[in-house]
C-alpha cells in the first residue's frame, strides 16, 4: 500500500494531522491500535480539553468544530487561581480582549468522534483500525511502516501515537520524562450552586483542586493526590465520595453529586529528545507530554500539527517532498521554540504549586497576590490562554 503520507496513532492529534494534509492534496493512511468502533464512537474518558481560539480555528477549518454539538461546547468566561484557604486569588477574564471567552470546554470523546466522523468523509484519508505497527523502515527516499494486514510505503511517517509512544522508542529517540509521583482522577459532578462559567485550579494543602464548568449545571472535576489516595477514591461507594469531594472541595458549590464514570490518570510530562528522523515526525503527546496544570497539552498538539502542515505544504510548493530534510529541520526548530520554554515553565509552577512544605507556600500566597495586581502580567497570561494563533 502507498501513500505520501503515514500516521500512526488515530487520536485527535493524528486526526488533525491528516485533515491539515489532506486538505494540502496529498493522501494519508491512519494506522490506529483500537477497533473501528472505539474511533466511530469513543467512551467517555473524563477528560474535558479547555481549547484554545486558536484550536478552535485548526478544528473549525478542519470541519470538525461543526460536528460537536453545541450543548457539548461550554464557554470559560473567567478562571480564578487560589492556594491554601481564604486566600487572595489570581483572576483572569475577558474584560478588554473582545472575546465572549478565555476559550471553550469540550470533552475529549466529542472531539475525538467529530475529527473521525470528518476523516471518514475524505477521499484522500484511508482510516485503518485494529491495526499494529512494529515499526518503521528508513528505505532512502521512502519509508515503509510495518503493520499488520500489510506495509505501507509513504514520503513521511509520523506518530502520533501518545506520551509513551512505542513508535519513538523503535526510531531510537529518546524522552526527557518527569514523574510527579501524583496521579489525577477525573469525573463529572452535578451542583446545586451555578458556576457561572467560571473555571477554578485551587492548591489546598496536600491537594490540587480544579473544577471546570460544563453546561448543564455540572463541572469536571480534576483532583490530583498520591495515587494510592486516588485509587482509594476511584473505587469508593458512590454516596460516601460524593460526601468526600463535597469536603474537599469547602462545599462551595453546595450539594455535589457523581453524575460520570470515574477515571485515573498518571501525571507524567514527556518532551522527546528530538522531534524528527529521516523521514520522521512526532506530533502531539508523542513530541511534549504536558503537565495539565496550565491546560495547554491537546492545544499544543493541535499547534504543533498545524505548524508541520505548514512546512510540508511550503516542502511541496518547493520540491514535491512532504518528507524532505528542509521541511522537518523547519518543523522541529518552530516546534521546540514554541514548546521548550512553555515545558519548563509548566513543570516549574507544578513544582512549586505542588509541594506543601512552608517555604513552597509562603511563595506561592505572596506569589499570586503580587501577580493579581501586576496588569502587564495579567494581560500576557490572559493572551496566552486566549491564543488568536493564526492557522495554516
Amino acid at each position: 500500500m502507498h501513500s505520501d503520507v503515514t500516521i500512526i496513532g488515530g487520536g485527535p492529534a493524528g486526526l488533525a494531522t491528516a485533515l491539515s494534509l489532506e486538505s494540502a492534496g496529498l493522501s494519508v493512511t491512519v494506522l490506529e491500535r483500537a477497533p473501528q468502533a472505539a474511533l466511530a464512537e469513543p467512551a467517555f474518558d473524563g477528560r474535558e480539553i479547555a481549547l484554545t481560539h486558536h484550536s478552535v480555528s485548526v478544528l473549525r477549518n478542519a470541519g470538525a468544530w461543526a460536528r460537536i454539538p453545541p450543548v457539548g461546547i461550554s464557554p470559560l468566561r473567567e478562571a480564578r487561581v487560589e492556594t491554601g484557604r481564604h486566600n487572595h486569588p489570581l483572576t483572569f477574564d475577558t474584560n478588554g480582549q473582545g472575546v465572549e471567552a478565555l476559550g471553550y470546554l469540550v470533552s475529549n470523546h466529542m472531539i475525538r468522534q467529530a475529527l473521525y466522523e470528518e476523516a471518514m468523509t475524505r477521499p484522500g484519508i484511508v482510516i485503518r483500525a485494529g491495526v499494529a505497527t512494529r515499526r518503521v523502515r528508513d528505505d532512502g527516499e521512502s519509508v515503509t511502516v510495518l503493520a499488520e494486514g500489510g506495509d505501507v510505503t509513504s514520503r513521511l511517517a509520523i506518530a502520533a501515537d501518545g506520551r509513551f509512544s512505542e513508535i519513538r522508542r523503535l526510531q531510537g529517540i529518546g524522552a526527557i520524562v518527569h514523574d510527579f509521583h501524583r496521579a489525577m482522577l477525573v469525573c463529572r459532578m452535578a451542583h446545586e450552586s451555578p458556576h457561572h462559567h467560571v473555571a477554578l485550579q485551587w492548591f489546598d494543602d496536600g491537594q490540587t483542586v480544579a473544577l471546570l464548568p460544563v453546561n448543564g449545571g455540572a463541572s469536571s472535576l480534576v483532583l490530583t493526590l498520591p495515587p494510592d489516595q486516588i485509587e482509594a477514591l476511584r473505587t469508593m461507594e458512590r454516596e460516601r465520595f460524593n460526601a468526600n469531594i463535597m469536603a474537599r472541595v469547602g462545599n462551595r458549590l453546595g450539594a455535589m453529586r457523581l453524575v460520570s464514570t470515574r477515571h485515573v490518570y498518571p501525571l507524567r510530562a514527556v518532551y522527546a529528545h528530538r522531534f524528527t528522523a529521516r523521514r520522521f515526525a512526532l506530533i502531539g503527546d508523542a513530541a511534549v507530554g504536558m503537565h495539565p496544570i496550565t491546560a495547554h497539552g491537546f492545544n499544543l498538539g493541535l499547534k504543533g500539527q498545524d505548524v508541520l502542515a505548514q512546512e510540508i505544504a511550503a516542502g511541496m510548493a518547493r520540491d514535491g517532498d512532504p518528507g524532505s530534510a528542509a521541511v522537518l529541520r523547519r518543523f522541529s526548530m518552530r516546534h521546540r521554540l514554541t514548546t521548550a520554554p512553555l515545558f519548563a515553565a509548566t513543570n516549574g509552577i507544578a513544582t512549586l504549586y505542588t509541594r506543601d512544605e512552608s517555604p513552597f507556600r509562603y511563595l506561592r500566597r505572596a506569589g499570586l497576590r503580587a501577580a493579581d495586581s501586576l496588569a502587564p502580567f495579567k494581560a500576557a497570561v490572559t493572551n496566552m490562554l486566549i491564543d488568536r494563533g493564526k492557522t495554516a
